[in-house]
């Protein structure tokens, strides 16, 4: 294939990438009360062998070859990881500070309770022989656990982004929490495949790296980039220079976690939390979310819908495995989110509110378990369920939200906030009138 004809697969692959997600989010959004984002999730899994593939094979092949591939995900990862560097120039590490404590509380609980009823199916699940030979029952619970565990945080953060919590206290405390969580998800991973041949030295960079980077960015980040807001300020704006500064210290801080062993959203969002505030990050995301939200995330949704086949699942006996798996899913992660929540102090509409966001797997479950796929430690049977997983869990997200605190909770907000300009402006007309 020339370059030239490359070009043009590319191009219509790309075509048909933003057709579907547009065309399949604006139908969950209008007629199933789904975010955007699911619906993308969804597309990117329907472009892929497991409908798109099986209606029409050749087609399929034609607009997504080997070859481009390569481009695609080269495409997904710089989405993301730009998505999440939006996401952080919004974090209100106000909120967070105000939170840590329960946002930690909430991870812990995320992240033990997930691995303690892993443990108790793990078993069964070797016996089945849904993982590899070669890895040890130890393994197998820390792979499992870390794919019960994790969060879909980036579309945790874009669920909250379009339902206008991102400044809210219950906002601020589920991204922090889900921030943590996943970071732990992705450290027990670099154990499990140091620990299956990949040698222990991937563990210890992952883990050291990964918390210098963030005590760098936390400690030191802000105060150093404050010139860059200051330059904005002077010249009024983002100009090119300005612009292609900011990129560059994206590209090297999403580079610099992926060499270390975690991923390249965590680099994207660390750089975004340290960025100051004010008319720099205004323009910013004006001038990053379009292409990123239209054109660039929804290739990273079609890349690992593209590894995704659910065909496997047709199969009875791995009914109940993935009906047992989905179970222990979401009662391991929404039950001790919520008690978690509760135990810190949260009220109980917000503790169900940050269960639900929390319960969420969506892509990060996706590369995950693409991780185990490609590196042997799991078998396309286990793949498939925990897909099924990690699309139920992110399905039933909003609708359970909405349930436990959507409408009650806009409900107080609004009253709350009448209330508050009430108290305001009687003070001034009980002085009017005397």
């Amino acid at each position: 294939m020339t370059p030239s004809e490359l070009s043009i697969i590319i191009f219509f692959g790309l075509f048909a990438i933003v057709l579907a997600a547009r065309v399949v989010g604006w139908f969950g959004k209008k007629y199933l009360g789904q975010p955007q984002v699911v619906g993308e999730m969804i597309a990117g899994v329907m472009l892929g062998p497991s409908l798109f593939g099986m209606i029409a094979p050749d087609l399929q092949a034609a607009l997504f070859p080997e070859e481009a591939r390569a481009v695609l995900y080269v495409g997904a990862q710089l989405g993301v990881g730009l998505y999440m560097f939006l996401v952080g120039l919004g974090f209100d590490k106000d909120h967070f500070r105000a939170n840590i404590g329960s946002g930690s509380a909430i991870s812990f609980a995320g992240v033990a309770a997930p691995f303690a009823l892993g443990a108790l199916i793990t078993p069964w699940l070797i016996s089945e022989g849904l993982f590899s030979d070669r890895l040890g029952l130890p393994q197998a619970v820390l792979f499992l656990g870390a794919c019960i565990s994790i969060t879909a945080f980036p579309m945790l953060a874009r669920i909250i982004h379009e339902r206008g919590m991102s400044n809210s206290p219950l906002g601020s405390l589920s991204l922090a929490a889900g921030a943590i969580g996943d970071a732990a998800a992705w450290v027990i991973l670099a154990i499990v495949l140091a620990t299956f041949g990949a040698g222990m030295g991937i563990a210890v960079k992952a883990i050291a790296c990964a918390s210098a980077f963030g005590v760098f960015m936390i400690g030191v980040g802000p105060r150093l980039f404050a010139r860059l807001g200051r330059a904005a300020e002077r010249k009024g704006g983002v100009d090119s220079a300005l612009l292609a500064i900011v990129l560059m210290l994206f590209l090297f801080s999403a580079s610099a976690m992926d060499w270390a062993g975690m991923h390249a959203v965590f680099g994207g969002f660390l750089l975004g939390t340290a960025m100051p505030r004010g008319l720099l990050t205004r323009e910013l995301r004006a001038k990053l979310e379009p292409i990123t939200v239209v054109l660039l995330l929804p290739m990273f949704f079609t890349y690992s819908g593209l590894n995704t086949k659910l065909d496997v699942m047709a199969d009875p006996a791995l009914l109940g495995v993935g009906a047992a798996i989905l179970v222990v899913s979401v009662v391991a992660k929404f039950g001790a989110c919520w008690g978690a929540a509760r135990l810190t102090g949260q009220d109980n509409p917000t503790a169900l509110g940050i269960g639900a966001l929390m319960n969420a797997r969506g892509l990060m479950e996706l590369i995950l378990i693409n991780i185990g796929l490609q590196r042997g430690l799991i078998g396309v049977p286990l793949f498939s369920i925990l897909v099924v997983m990690a699309v139920v869990t992110t399905l039933m997200t909003s609708p359970l939200f909405e349930l436990v605190y959507g409408r009650k909770a806009r409900e107080r907000g609004e009253l709350g906030q009448l209330k508050d300009v009430t108290e305001e402006i009687a003070p001034e007309a009980r002085e009017a009138i005397t």
